[in-house]
């Protein structure tokens, strides 16, 4: 019997495969999270992360320069902060002395073209390792006593030259709270990635590791989200919208693909997808068994974000992905 349909005829070439693809992957695609250091001269590898490293200003300023020169367009920027300047309120978020933010000024002077994401939760400066206010008799992370500050870290991250600020801590009502003050001191270029869908997930390990900011006591599945549930995940994305985000994030990646699906299909908002340490960790540590081919599945996954509807991916293979597309 005579064969008229042959779906293989589509892919029977390099090109005529090119010419069919309904996804690509660009350099512009990718935003790479880095961990800076609060020793100007520190460099130092994150053992769950081979190949990623907390850098003090003098060893970032030097990396960013060859990334740059790679093609990057945006950074997102995670603070080491020293033990002994945390405190209960997350206080030296928003202090004028943070060298964190000194940081975001000089990456800006230097590079005034490139995209300078901040995150804004107290986990990194909080000595209690959340996200928000803990109420220390009941241990109740406290939700609009936490919005005073993330408000405070939200002005003082746009005053230092953030492009986009990314609240993550999965407070209610931040985003309405960040926006207005944003309006209100006259940012009103400066862009919200929303952590919108942000799961209370295992895949955030290494993450921790990398800035010392695991939770004192307790979890973080009272603010997180549940990761046996769906729905919400568009609830919650509506509500940023309302309150005035400007881009969508989900987190963690490969795991939620139907959850950036589901945002995708269901609002007209740009999505982003975190492709977390956890994620970033497997990878590595199967690469290195020799049990898989590491650029191979990078790419694979990657691919898998922008085709469930992600128009853009942080990603810890952001250096890599670089010089994947570009050779």
């Amino acid at each position: 019997m005579k064969q008229l349909k042959r779906p293989r005829r589509l892919r029977n070439s390099k090109f005529i495969r090119e010419l069919c693809a309904e996804n690509s992957l660009r350099v512009s695609d990718f935003i790479y999270p880095m961990f800076c250091h609060f020793d100007i001269d520190a460099k130092e590898e994150i053992s769950s992360m081979p190949g990623q490293f907390r850098q003090g200003r003098n060893h970032l300023i030097k990396d960013l320069k060859e990334l740059v020169a790679n093609g990057l367009h945006a950074i997102c920027l995670f603070p080491l902060v020293e033990e002994n300047l945390k405190d209960s309120q997350g206080s030296y978020s928003f202090n004028e002395a943070n060298y964190y933010l000194d940081l975001i000024k000089e990456i800006k002077d230097l590079y005034p073209e490139l995209l300078i994401m901040t995150d804004v939760a107290l986990d990194p400066y909080s000595s209690d390792g959340h996200d928000g206010i803990v109420d220390k008799k009941s241990g109740k992370i406290l939700n609009d006593e936490s919005l005073i500050v993330l408000e405070k870290m939200s002005l003082a991250q746009a005053n230092a030259g953030a492009d986009i600020i990314g609240p993550s801590d999965m407070m209610d009502g931040r985003i309405r709270v960040i926006r207005e003050a944003l309006e209100r001191e006259n940012f009103i270029d400066t862009m919200i990635m929303s952590y919108s869908a942000k799961y209370a997930s295992s895949y955030y390990g290494p993450f921790r590791e990398a800035l010392n900011s695991a939770p004192k006591s307790g979890d973080k599945k009272t603010y997180q989200m549940d990761p046996r549930n769906l729905k919400v995940a568009l609830k919650e994305a509506r509500l940023d919208v309302a309150e005035g985000a400007d881009i969508l994030m989900v987190k963690p990646g490969l795991p939620y693909l139907d959850v950036v699906s589901l945002l995708a299909r269901n609002l007209t908002q740009p999505i982003s997808v975190y492709q977390v340490s956890g994620e970033y960790a497997m990878i590595k540590a199967a690469s290195e068994k020799g049990w898989i081919d590491e650029e191979s599945v990078v790419l694979e996954s990657a691919m898998s974000f922008k085709r469930a509807g992600a128009s853009m991916i942080l990603s810890y293979f952001t250096r890599d992905i670089l010089k994947y597309l570009q050779s």
